[in-house]
């Protein structure tokens, strides 16, 4: 059987552009294929700046723990592709396995014909063509970039559409202001479904995306006003017009997770989910899993390469957003447990790395900046330092992650240091992969 990652190589020659956000191609591809989109399981749409996959294991995990059968589609993955397809069953979804993926290739490949489309596009198709061939009780589907021209968006009519908080990112394809990114976002709400909105940083995209909602038509609940999510006696206490829930505190760690809970549990509910048994939440939310998230590595091969008793974290944020909420968890961890922060960053030549960086100022101790081979679009380990100087973080180039962490582990620290892996879902992936621990 010929493996997915050769026919994947072969989509990559379709067309000349990795990101050309268009509906056209795969409404062309799908309509070939029998529309598999329109036999899909009732859908729950989501987009977003920050917290699109957080939110999404959130709703998974409640759901889950109800008895339900979820399938999930997310991206980018770590360290396979396979991770962007998950298969609900009974008990707990799957990710899909090599030969069911290879097989929705194939007729993917068969039915475009060597028309042009993009890798997002097709690969897009063939998870609608699993998940339409495949029962389950709801389908969990991320939005790739954007919204409004996203791949994801060939959907008529969702459960309910969601807006997670939005910022600065990808302004080459979504436009220079976080406006324009939420209106592109804001391409998701449909006519007459359910918009749920989580509390926004900025008032201009919490403007926009009130004003969209509102054009659909459809019931609108927006963080901060029609539901709010706090943290009261270590508990995490939900209240909106139905009713205040009490529920354990999420084990993704982070103050952003909470905003990502209250989200998840306002969507679920808005979706007609609202009634599951009480306890499905309290696990739900508890047990939820997001790899990559503030996600501690406490085994493998990095880890064993660090002092005895330090701590390390990964984390795949890298845009400013992203950059504070993690330096407000790493302030949180300091308060409660003091230790060095050392940071190991990597980040593309897209990114705002400056904006990303500058929250660390006056809470790392160094940084140790480190490339990413596999990425032709990342910046030099030396220029990604020469950026963390000019935010006035210390820092030092390095030509490997183990080679940062050796330089880490040869300092003489008073204390064994907490170590933050940070800058890119590539690098993360890259860090999973050399561990050992890649997501399962």
């Amino acid at each position: 059987m010929e493996p997915s990652d050769a026919i994947l190589a072969r989509f990559l020659a379709l067309h000349p552009k990795l990101i050309d956000l268009s509906l056209g191609r795969l409404q062309r591809l799908l309509g070939a294929m029998g529309e598999p989109h329109r036999r899909l399981p009732p859908v729950i749409h989501v987009a977003g700046t920050n917290g699109k996959g957080s939110t999404i294991a959130f709703m998974r995990a409640v759901l889950e723990a109800a008895g339900l059968s979820v399938h999930v589609y997310t991206s980018p993955h770590l360290v396979r592709f396979h991770e962007r397809i998950r298969l609900g069953a009974p008990g707990g979804g799957r990710l899909v396995a090599e030969n069911a993926l290879v097989e929705a290739f194939r007729r993917c490949e068969e039915a475009n014909a060597g028309a042009p489309i993009t890798v997002f596009e097709i690969t897009t198709a063939a998870a609608f063509l699993l998940f339409a061939e495949n029962p389950a009780h709801v389908l969990l589907l991320e939005v790739g970039l954007g919204g409004r021209f996203d791949a994801t968006n060939v959907i008529d009519r969702p459960l309910a559409a969601v807006v997670t908080p939005i910022g600065m990112d990808h302004s080459e394809y979504l436009g220079d202001s976080v406006a324009k990114i939420a209106a592109e976002k804001a391409g998701i709400f449909k006519r007459g479904a359910p918009s749920v909105i989580a509390l926004q940083d900025y008032p201009d995209a919490l403007a926009v995306l009130e004003r969209e909602a509102a054009r659909a038509g459809g019931p609108v609940r927006v963080g901060g006003q029609d539901f709010h999510v706090h943290e009261e006696n270590g508990r995490l206490v939900f209240q909106d017009e139905d009713g205040l829930v009490d529920l354990p505190l999420p084990r993704l760690p982070g103050r952003h997770q909470l905003v990502n809970a209250g989200t998840a549990i306002a969507a679920l509910r808005a979706a007609g989910f609202g009634r599951l048994a009480p306890k499905a939440f309290e696990e739900g939310i508890a047990g939820a899993d997001w790899p990559a998230r503030l996600q501690r590595l406490s085994r493998g091969r990095l880890a064993g390469l660090l002092p005895a008793d330090s701590e390390l974290w990964l984390d795949g944020g890298h845009n400013p957003d992203g950059g504070k909420v993690l330096a407000a968890a790493m302030a949180d961890f300091e308060e409660r447990r003091p230790r060095p922060l050392v940071m190991v960053v990597g980040m593309l030549g897209t990114k705002d790395s400056a904006g990303f960086l500058g929250p660390f100022a006056g809470l790392a101790q160094e940084v140790f900046t480190v490339p990413m081979p596999s990425q032709t679009a990342a910046r030099s380990s030396r220029e990604v330092a020469a950026i963390a100087m000019a935010a006035g973080l210390p820092a030092t180039a390095c030509d490997s992650i183990e080679a940062a962490l050796g330089a880490i582990t040869a300092r003489d620290w008073e204390q064994p240091p907490r170590v933050l892996i940070c800058g890119s879902l590539y690098l993360a992936g890259e860090v999973l992969a050399a561990n050992g621990t890649p997501p399962a």
